[in-house]
């Protein structure tokens, strides 16, 4: 069979994907040196382990500086600016005291979730040099990861909506935790009911296998726009994914980095593990220890 009528054949097959609203999109890929795709993996991984790094570096910087003072700090909460700034427990908060949230908040989904989607921006930036090894791939990726990122920092926005809403209804101690029994017990048992969902399966098929995904969302996008949206979409599967299992920071603390580095080893195993197990079985952990902190109250 000649090379044109490959080429045809591909082109038949496409349009019957798009007439049928898959997106895809026609790639030749190209011969490419191993020492190229070496380089370029180290220098993504590179990349992203020091962003991950400074993200953690933040939030440990955060957790000790709101951890260091020996007064009394009963009637007072702490802004986690880093600086020790403290206001009465029942002042409404002010700007400033939303805006540091949210910073720590955005801060926090960018360590807990950047490690657990490596595989998927390496795997973007491969395909990204395979198919135009002239040129480089490095700006898309990069677009793409911008993409991913500003859908976790969305979120955070609502976490901190949430985590208002908390403190103003008195459900929040200084450590940033859930003051009530019930509220723990409940938010573990949502938790984990949402591991064995279909959506929750769904999510994180699409986070699980990398390069299904590129195939089934039309592959590398050149265009700073494309990649964008591309990192953007995939940034939004994750969010179904994991948006149940960031609510257990209220129940451990949203400051307890022990805490944080567990739910975000959770996350991490639940991607690179090719299976629902790990889903599965932290599902059944988080309901039985919600099932527990509830009997505790009832009895």
């Amino acid at each position: 069979m000649s090379t044109d009528e490959r080429h045809q054949i591909a082109a038949r097959i496409a349009q019957k994907l798009r007439d049928a609203d898959v997106g895809c999109e026609i790639v030749a890929l190209l011969p490419t040196d191993v020492a190229v795709l070496r380089r370029d993996r180290i220098m993504v991984a590179t990349t992203l382990i020091l962003v991950s790094a400074l993200a953690w570096g933040y939030l440990l910087w955060l957790s000790a500086a709101m951890g260091m003072s020996g007064m009394d700090m009963s009637g007072l909460r702490t802004i986690p600016a880093g600086v020790g700034l403290m206001v009465p427990v029942h002042t409404p908060w002010s700007a400033i005291e939303f805006a540091f949230v949210f910073v720590m908040w955005a801060v926090m989904m960018v360590g807990m979730m950047v490690p657990s989607a490596v595989p998927m921006i390496l795997t973007y930036a491969r395909v990204g040099r395979c198919t135009q090894v002239q040129g480089t791939p490095f700006g898309a990726t990069a677009y793409f990861s911008i993409g991913y990122v500003l859908v976790w920092v969305a979120f955070s926005l609502f976490a901190t909506l949430a985590q208002s809403a908390l403190e103003r209804a008195g459900l929040l101690n200084a450590a940033m935790a859930s003051t009530s029994t019930v509220l723990g017990g409940l938010i573990f048992v949502a938790a984990g009911s949402y591991q064995w969902t279909r959506l929750k399966y769904l999510c994180l098929a699409q986070c699980q296998m990398p390069f299904a995904f590129l195939v089934r969302h039309g592959g590398f996008r050149r265009t700073a726009l494309g990649a964008l949206m591309l990192g953007f979409r995939h940034g939004a599967y994750c969010v179904g994914c994991c948006w149940m299992l960031m609510t257990l920071l209220f129940v451990g603390g949203v400051m307890n980095v022990l805490w944080i580095g567990l739910l975000a080893l959770v996350i991490l195993l639940e991607k690179v593990i090719p299976s629902a197990r790990i889903a599965s079985l932290g599902g059944l952990i988080f309901v039985a220890a919600g099932a527990w902190s509830l009997s505790a109250v009832m009895f």
